[in-house]
């Protein structure tokens, strides 16, 4: 997918927008002549920290990684890629969040930027207070899978009948609590009327590989972790959570097509500063970041890990952070899912 304005995930998230923060946004916007003024004269002066929150092989770790040399040419200074799991991606963020050298970055997910807040009574940043949205790097479906030999289903209906048959003994795996992963699934279950225990892990490929070895029945996450165990034969991908198939997995069916129309969900992935950076800084950094997903080799790299390029100005992945919040904070309370 190439960068646009107004990118695929933004239209799918609009309509759950309210109208208010649509207008915040526009006040803000109104300050950016200010803050261009404010800006350092030359940015960076220091070498320039990307805190991941999950750990190494990671689907933001691999983004991370493929960015912060071609963005280390563009600045003239060091760009340093560190992992810090844990707390469903809080730990890693709230490293930004609490920044103060003007030059610390954190690559965030659904769980941690959009829906901690939902989920924790108390958590140690306020994502729409301590944080700036700066780019939206991917987006991805999320894929169902489950272990190969110990669970049968091969269709979502017949793992929503396996799980139902195992009286609430069954369990599946998600890259952290509070994540897209976790939810996705709490949403499934709640659709099949059936039960599953949960077990978090600090990122995708300790999840996956959990499913692997049969430890965990099933999981949803992005396919990246998964693919290495699906050609192994030790794990089986039977549908997306995405409205249409994905391109890399055309024969695996959508949930929709399974007869699970209300479980859609998108991972995305984008780069976050704390609320003091300056909007030229993150104007910067956004421009620079859009004009590498834009190439061909980064495209590429992404699409061959399953990942979809989606760029676009600051304000958009905003819109998509708020977006997420005004529809799956609803869900959350629904479902009844607390985390403290």
């Amino acid at each position: 997918m190439s960068v646009q304005p107004k990118p695929k995930a933004f239209m799918q998230h609009r309509r759950f927008i309210p109208r208010v923060m649509l207008g915040l946004l526009a006040s803000t916007a109104s300050l950016g002549a200010w803050a261009q003024a404010a800006a350092p004269a030359k940015w960076p002066t220091q070498t320039v920290r990307i805190v991941v929150p999950t750990g190494p092989g990671s689907s933001l770790d691999l983004i991370a990684r493929l960015l912060n040399d071609k963005l280390s040419a563009r600045w003239g200074q060091p760009v340093v890629v560190e992992n810090k799991p844990g707390a469903g991606g809080m730990l890693g963020l709230d490293v930004a969040a609490k920044s103060t050298d003007g030059h610390t970055l954190a690559i965030g997910f659904n769980g941690p930027v959009a829906n901690a807040a939902f989920l924790y009574k108390k958590t140690p940043y306020d994502p729409a207070r301590d944080l700036k949205p700066i780019v939206m790097t991917t987006s991805q479906a999320n894929v169902l899978a489950v272990h190969a030999e110990k669970v049968p289903a091969k269709t979502a209906a017949e793992l929503a009948a396996w799980l139902k048959s195992q009286g609430g003994k069954a369990n599946y795996a998600s890259l952290g609590n509070g994540s897209s992963a976790h939810l996705t699934m709490e949403l499934f279950l709640s659709e099949a009327g059936a039960q599953a225990t949960h077990v978090p892990f600090n990122g995708s490929p300790p999840a996956a590989l959990s499913v692997a070895q049969g430890e965990s029945h099933a999981t949803f996450m992005v396919a990246p972790a998964l693919l290495p165990h699906v050609q192994s034969g030790k794990v089986r991908l039977i549908a997306v959570s995405s409205r249409q198939r994905l391109e890399a997995l055309r024969d695996v069916p959508t949930l929709a097509e399974s007869g699970f129309p209300a479980v859609e969900s998108l991972a995305w992935n984008g780069l976050l500063g704390p609320a003091s950076m300056p909007d030229a800084v993150v104007n910067k950094i956004n421009a620079d970041v859009n004009a590498l997903l834009a190439t061909e080799e980064v495209k590429q790299a992404l699409a061959r890990q399953g990942m979809t390029v989606v760029g676009g100005p600051a304000s958009d992945f905003r819109r998509v952070i708020e977006g997420d919040m005004a529809r799956w904070g609803p869900v959350i309370r629904r479902l009844g899912v607390t985390l403290d």
